[in-house]
């Protein structure tokens, strides 16, 4: 996979910096991206973002500069704006358009996200297809089959485990009942509704003038 470079969605939970350690194990260019929850999470996340970047680094011998996009502006313009159950979805949705962006305009080929089919409601078959309609570059999901034990062990090895479990606050924006066979007309519908290309263009602002 040389000369193959990849902008993958970070959260500071286990499974991405999984992906992301097991991507750059096989020789991607790694960039790493985080969505900035804030005012939806705390401020310990950012932090356990950052020492994961830096503990990347050092596993893999990669740069991998981190870049942090603002988005819970975001959260709370769908959160006050949508039908509560697509919550999920349309922040997924909106995390993948952000990372296409940065992608293109930092020369990289592909995304890359910690998805394990059903392991979450954004992560069904149906809900993963509403999410990346007309995407126009490749997205990769290396723990798409593994269960969660599979995804912990291989971050245990990765020594990333140890920093994923830290505590922090939960997503404050997610639903009660969040949709599991999202509708793709309704999703494009929502889209319009909250006028989703303004949004993503701020948050690739917000990504591209700072890294850390």
């Amino acid at each position: 996979m040389n000369n193959v470079r990849l902008v993958v969605l970070m959260s500071g939970g286990i499974d991405s910096p999984v992906a992301a350690y097991l991507m750059a194990s096989r020789g991607a260019e790694v960039t790493l991206l985080h969505m900035d929850n804030r005012p939806f999470s705390d401020d310990r996340s950012i932090g356990k973002v950052k020492d994961m970047a830096e503990h990347l680094r050092h596993a893999t011998g990669q740069n991998m500069p981190l870049l942090i996009a603002n988005h819970g502006e975001n959260q709370g313009i769908v959160k006050n704006s949508c039908d509560n159950s697509y919550q999920c979805v349309l922040c997924k949705r909106i995390m993948l358009q952000v990372a296409q962006q940065v992608a293109i305009r930092t020369g990289c080929h592909g995304i890359v996200m910690g998805d394990s089919m059903g392991q979450v409601a954004s992560q069904t078959l149906r809900n993963i297809y509403a999410e990346g309609q007309s995407l126009q570059i490749p997205v990769l999901r290396p723990l798409i089959g593994l269960d969660k034990l599979d995804i912990e062990a291989i971050g245990k090895r990765a020594g990333t485990y140890e920093i994923s479990i830290r505590p922090e606050a939960p997503c404050g924006a997610v639903p009660c009942k969040p949709i599991t066979q999202a509708d793709a007309g309704k999703m494009k519908a929502l889209e319009d509704k909250i006028d989703l290309q303004s949004m993503v263009e701020r948050s690739v602002l917000s990504a591209i003038n700072g890294s850390w």
